[in-house]
């Protein structure tokens, strides 16, 4: 078994020729060969289900079958484990894979196993030795994935680690990129034509669970959760260039929002070069996504209700049409960064420093949450004080509160999971739609504001105001019963 680190990044076709010519490959001759790989799985999709990849791949007169756990994109980033030996198409012998569980799965569905999909393409391979001791395999992918009958092109530059470090895998993806309009891939190969076979209905990707445990170091912790949310923000992309549908942009938000939730969590255990190049990066990147979420949020929650209480649509017909050429403007925005090369460089160098973090001395991640979380709690505890008798923005500033508290929790979740953890999660979460809903009032009246003028926006603000008054006694109910709540990392939680 071998595991199999590398980087993957989209070229577009028109960019292709510049590769070869790069300085970093001069003197170097390319390996070209086609490459025909066709993969397998069973009628139901057992092998995409559990993760697994099993392909044959024709180079030549030579095929070779191969077994791949998937592995999770993050900054265009992978690894995963792979077997490969020598086979006859058609034919599985998976007694080289030597991961117990894996054979005998494989084993369990080999009668079932039947051809998927094909990929079809030329690959010019360059071997590099940037230094002593690393080599890294440059492949250029130029063809076509075929499913169902349908077609889609590839047009990819593949760099893997045959020997040296992930900062080595990674310091030359960064070289290429500062010449070349390469962007970290979010799906590999495999994943790009199960969507084309299936037609599979592009959806939001929301947050997934983090395994993390007690004993794992707090900066190998951090990694694997900013890993995840690079990834959630990638995997929204697609969505967002090709669909108006908000809920793309809301999840890439909250991607961010949780990746610079996560740097604040880990802060002191963090470089400071580190936080202050990337936590304004991020937030400016995440300020063009919240301008886009306002306006769709007032269209699709708000707007509909204003309609209804007015009997007059002419009171509010300006602001609607106002709204709607913003959110038009909005989302166009937000394609034009997420097109950007400033993005593609910001998740590629992301990544990058990421891997490079030192392992801070702070001990194991259980020794300092507990702590934070106090913290998260206190902070929470002060800014409800401050909003029961304030206004939105004490409001909004209690919301950010919890917002950090809920994040926090999901992070650590792992390490105190039970009912006592559910009821306390849910809670928050009440609390957090609650003052959500509040903010989305508040930012509608800035809205209004920005689009009406004279009586019509005094009438808005009013209704909206009226609203938003109707929901503080549901708020105090809803932090009353919080308060009851036991922290589920607390000493007495059983």
């Amino acid at each position: 078994m071998a595991t199999e680190t590398e980087i993957k990044l989209s070229l577009p076709e028109h960019a292709a020729k510049q590769l070869g010519c790069h300085v970093l490959l001069s003197g170097v001759q390319p390996q070209r060969q086609l490459l025909i790989n066709t993969y397998y799985d069973t009628p139901d999709c057992r092998l995409r289900s559990e993760r697994l990849v099993v392909r044959y791949r024709q180079k030549g007169d030579e095929w070779l079958l191969g077994v791949k756990t998937a592995a999770q994109l993050s900054g265009g980033l992978a690894q995963r484990k792979e077997w490969e030996c020598a086979g006859r198409p058609g034919a599985f012998d998976f007694s080289h894979v030597d991961q117990s569980a894996v054979r005998e799965l494989l084993d369990s569905l080999c009668d079932q196993l039947q051809p998927a999909f094909v990929t079809r393409f030329e690959r010019a391979a360059w071997l590099l030795e940037p230094r002593n001791g690393v080599r890294i395999e440059l492949a250029l992918d130029r063809g076509t994935i075929e499913a169902a009958g349908r077609r889609q092109p590839i047009c990819e530059v593949e760099l893997e680690l045959l020997s040296g470090s992930i900062g080595d895998l990674l310091d030359l993806a960064v070289s290429l990129q500062a010449s070349l309009p390469l962007h970290p891939e979010a799906c590999s190969k495999s994943d790009r034509a199960y969507r084309l076979m299936l037609g599979t209905p592009l959806v939001a990707a929301k947050a997934l669970a983090v395994p993390i445990e007690a004993g794992v170091s707090s900066i190998s912790a951090f990694q694997r959760i900013a890993l995840s949310c690079v990834n959630q923000l990638q995997s929204n992309e697609k969505g967002i260039l090709e669909t108006d549908a908000p809920e793309f942009v809301h999840q890439a938000r909250v991607a961010i929002r949780r990746l610079r939730s996560a740097m604040r969590v880990w802060q002191r255990h963090l470089p400071a070069p580190f936080t202050s190049r990337f936590n304004p990066l991020w937030q400016e990147f995440a300020r063009g996504l919240g301008e886009a979420r306002n306006w769709d949020v007032f269209l699709a929650d708000t707007a509909p209700g204003m309609a209804a209480a007015f009997a007059d649509p002419a009171e509010i017909e300006p602001l609607l049409g106002y709204a709607r050429s913003r959110c038009i403007s909005g989302r166009q925005a937000v394609r034009v960064a997420f097109k950007s090369a400033a993005y593609s460089h910001l998740l590629l160098d992301f990544t990058a420093a990421l891997q490079a973090l030192p392992e801070a001395q702070f001990g194991p991640l259980g020794d300092f949450v507990p702590a934070w979380l106090d913290k998260c709690t206190k902070r929470v505890n002060q800014r409800a004080a401050e909003a029961q008798s304030g206004d939105d923005e004490a409001r909004h500033r209690l919301r950010l509160a919890f917002k950090q508290l809920r994040y926090a929790l999901e992070f650590f979740s792992p390490l105190f999971a039970g009912p006592v953890l559910q009821d306390y999660h849910q809670s928050l979460t009440a609390l957090q739609e609650q003052l959500g809903r509040q903010n989305d009032l508040a930012v509608a009246m800035q809205l209004a504001a920005e689009a009406l003028s004279g009586r019509d926006a005094e009438l808005v603000q009013a209704w909206l105001a009226a609203q938003n008054d109707a929901l503080l006694p549901e708020l105090e109910t809803l932090l009353a019963a919080f308060r009851r709540q036991l922290a589920p990392w607390s000493a007495s939680a059983p």
